[in-house]
């Protein structure tokens, strides 16, 4: 399986539900990869060189055929995030091979009303 790392920067309100869906494409960029079978993980460090993990995401294939996932953290997960910049990544495990399909920067955002 070919395909392009996707770049999608991502802002989550810290004390609140967070969703994001993705469609994730094939080498060419055209065609949605077919996720039927895969996993998916995906974790928030504070850098890429960091050894620690922030948070979880909680990883979902919304639609396999159409190539659709799903990123969330629950308000219990949120409230308890540092606001500032963060990164993240999902990897993609065939069963035969991983490869990070998505990557970006998480802006963690405190609000003012609790």
């Amino acid at each position: 399986v070919v395909m392009a790392v996707y770049v999608n920067n991502l802002v989550v309100n810290a004390g609140e539900d967070f969703y994001q869906e993705m469609t994730i494409f094939g080498g060419n960029g055209e065609t949605p990869l077919t996720l039927t079978g895969y996993t998916l993980t995906s974790m928030i460090r504070k850098h890429a060189e960091s050894t620690t993990k922030t948070a979880d995401f909680t990883t979902g294939i919304v639609n396999a055929t159409k190539g659709i996932m799903s990123l969330s953290l629950p308000s219990s997960t949120t409230s308890g995030l540092k606001e500032g910049r963060y990164v993240y990544d999902v990897l993609l495990n065939t069963g035969t091979m991983k490869s990070i399909i998505v990557e970006g920067m998480v802006l963690i955002r405190t609000g003012i009303t609790a």
